[in-house]
């Protein structure tokens, strides 16, 4: 099963593998339900989702209905204006078909535009403060991509009181010295005031390549590692620091592999061992200049 750690200053105790739920924006409804299998199976109690993520928040619906308490339900927003976050998250609510979410978070908060927009008076920020007073969620959460994100965080917790952060992290995003010591200071940060540290992009290989050849399928907008060493490689990167949570890939194809990974007994695995992947399987940094951090 999987190692279960204090979530931040929420009092949850989540599993160190946080199930993100992109991957589900178009599948099945007999594809999602085996994704959920496969979560209970491993003990993961903690979900990840979004209002843009396609169909995911209706794929995860009749879980809810099922399965609500054993599981952390968290969910974001696109909106930077107080009425549109108000009206995502009541979406969101019906669509997951349940009364509050355990947090809710502005999603990819990193553009200097939105950001004055989300934390100004009619903003999403004070928005989603009333709706937790409300006792539609019980905690709020900032997200992002890109080079730039870490710092944005750390702006973002000068203003509110955020409690969790997600951000990437893996050996070839942190070869860039300029986004390690931005991680470094944010993780600082959120220690101080124990807000949970959520990671993403762990086991990415690179960006597709091309286009999609006939009947492939693609579930991320990245591709993942699939080879089994690999992946826990760089799993046991990620879950070798105990104050970070790990978001599991896109691809819920890789979903298996992953937490049989995060199952083992942790070992050390040093920056260089996992960045010999590059040679082994092409393995690039996904984020390499603004102009490719939106995503």
């Amino acid at each position: 099963m999987i190692e279960l750690a204090p979530f931040g200053r929420t009092g949850h105790e989540s599993s160190r593998v946080i199930f993100g739920a992109a991957g589900l924006g178009d599948v099945t409804k007999d594809e999602a339900d085996a994704v959920l299998e496969v979560l209970l199976a491993h003990g993961v109690n903690h979900l990840d989702t979004a209002s843009s993520y396609g169909d995911a928040e209706q794929r995860m619906g009749p879980w809810m209905e099922q399965y609500r308490d054993r599981f952390f339900l968290a969910t974001k927003t696109d909106a930077r204006d107080g009425s549109g976050a108000r009206a995502s998250l009541e979406r969101s609510l019906e669509r997951l078909r349940v009364d509050k979410v355990d947090s809710i978070q502005l999603h990819d908060l990193v553009e200097e535009d939105e950001w004055e927009q989300a934390f100004s008076p009619n903003g999403a920020v004070a928005a989603l403060a009333r709706a937790r007073e409300e006792g539609l969620c019980d905690f709020i959460g900032v997200t992002g991509h890109g080079l730039r994100i870490c710092s944005m965080h750390l702006r973002s917790l000068e203003r509110f009181d955020f409690d969790s952060v997600l951000f990437p992290y893996n050996a070839a995003l942190l070869a860039n010295d300029a986004y390690r010591a931005d991680v470094e200071q944010l993780i600082g940060v959120c220690l101080e005031r124990n807000v949970a540290i959520q990671t993403i992009k762990a086991i990415a290989r690179r960006r597709y390549q091309g286009e999609p050849a006939p009947g492939e399928r693609r579930l991320a907008w990245y591709e993942p590692l699939t080879d089994p060493e690999a992946i826990e490689r760089a799993v046991a990167f990620v879950l070798q620091r105990p104050e970070l949570f790990l978001i599991s890939s896109s691809d819920w194809r890789e979903l298996p592999m992953l937490l049989e990974a995060a199952e083992k007994p942790r070992r050390s695995v040093s920056e260089q061992e996992v960045l010999a992947d590059r040679e082994r399987f092409g393995t690039e940094p996904l984020f390499d200049g603004a102009a490719l951090e939106r995503i």
